[in-house]
């Protein structure tokens, strides 16, 4: 069981944050900005401006790979001009009209050399983040735009490169307008809220984790985008803090009636004034319904309040009310914080720091 105590106590956390994980996570800014610097070294701008490819390959991997491709596809849209394709591996058809984006920070990856083989071989524009040696790095060498990370961060943090480095091809490629200067100021300004020395009732990441203690997480996305993010925070929530979640879109989580309907009793049965003992041996008491919304306007209005209404008790995530940037940079910062709150999630349960047990206070 977490010990909350120890999220108010800077000193218990930098004592128990041995790997330095916080700090890891909070350079997400400067990642971002490391692409940026990297990208027009290499001549990445001059390579696809003006380019409009046959295809978009988006190549998923172990890890994060899932949810940044389904994130980028979501920023995408139904509207890109251009097909975009999700796959684990690049396919036989590739040729030298089509782009392709991976990342990887495992540079044995058998699979995605071969892929990166096969792209370059075709005549493919590849774009790839991963380490400078290895089979993956070689087998792009020469021929692949390769981004190896310049801000060391241990593995598993390098979401906001990958991230970064698919809006900045995207984006050059005409297909998407963001702002990486504006997406990498807004993640210092998370990456600052969400500091340590920051009490709960203001660190947003700490007033996350508190809400998701003791709780099983229903992590339901109220557009793509929202959904993709969700898919992220499960991995980091799994990865740090040994959480298990249900995640999805929430347009497929009603049509998980049983599930649905315990989400419903959750978020309508108890209040703040009632006797906790009284839902002792209710499952549902034990449901976090969290609802992520990216998207702005009418339509994602009138989804973010039906939903309200029929989880008046979930947790409404919406990052537009606090950051006036775009799709990308409100989803980048919504995956930020959950990316905090799951290390804090952890520390406090002694899964991650230190031998990977932290004693409570007391103990």
């Amino acid at each position: 069981m977490p010990d909350d105590t120890l999220l108010d106590d800077p000193a218990r956390l930098t004592e128990a944050d041995t790997e330095g994980l916080l700090r890891a996570a909070a350079q997400a800014g400067a990642q971002v900005r490391s692409v940026i610097e990297i990208a027009g070294e290499l001549g990445v701008p001059g390579g696809l401006r003006d380019f409009r490819p046959r295809a978009l390959i988006l190549v998923t991997r172990p890890g994060d790979g899932r949810a940044i491709v389904d994130l980028l596809s979501a920023l995408l849209g139904p509207t890109c001009p251009v097909p975009v394709v999700i796959t684990d591996e690049v396919p036989a058809w590739v040729g030298p009209l089509d782009v392709v984006i991976a990342h990887t920070e495992d540079p044995g990856d058998r699979v995605l050399a071969e892929s990166v083989g096969r792209a370059t071989r075709y005549g493919a524009t590849t774009v790839l983040t991963a380490p400078p040696e290895g089979p993956v790095a070689a087998a792009g060498a020469g021929k692949a735009f390769l981004l190896p990370p310049r801000v060391p961060v241990p593995p598993g943090f390098a979401f906001p490169r990958a991230l970064a480095t698919g809006l900045f091809t995207v984006r050059t490629l005409g297909l998407l307008s963001t702002d990486l200067e504006v997406l990498a100021d807004e993640l210092d300004k998370e990456a600052e809220k969400g500091h340590l020395a920051h009490e709960s009732f203001v660190n947003p990441a700490k007033s996350l984790a508190l809400r998701l203690t003791d709780r099983v997480p229903l992590l339901w996305g109220l557009d793509p985008a929202g959904t993709a993010v969700a898919h992220h925070a499960r991995h980091v929530l799994a990865a740090h803090a040994g959480y298990v979640c249900d995640v999805g879109s929430y347009a497929d989580a009603q049509t998980r009636f049983a599930l649905h309907r315990a989400a419903v009793r959750a978020t309508s049965g108890q209040g703040i004034f009632d006797d906790p003992d009284d839902y002792v041996g209710d499952p549902t008491a034990m449901l976090r319904v969290q609802l992520l919304a990216i998207a702005a306007g009418p339509a994602a209005d009138v989804a973010r309040h039906m939903a309200a209404d029929s989880l008046p008790g979930g947790d409404v995530l919406v990052p537009a009310e606090e950051v006036g940037a775009d799709e990308s940079t409100r989803a980048a910062v919504l995956a930020l914080r959950f990316e905090l709150a799951a290390l804090y999630l952890g520390l406090a349960a002694g899964t991650i720091g230190g031998s990977g047990r932290y004693a409570p206070a007391g103990v």
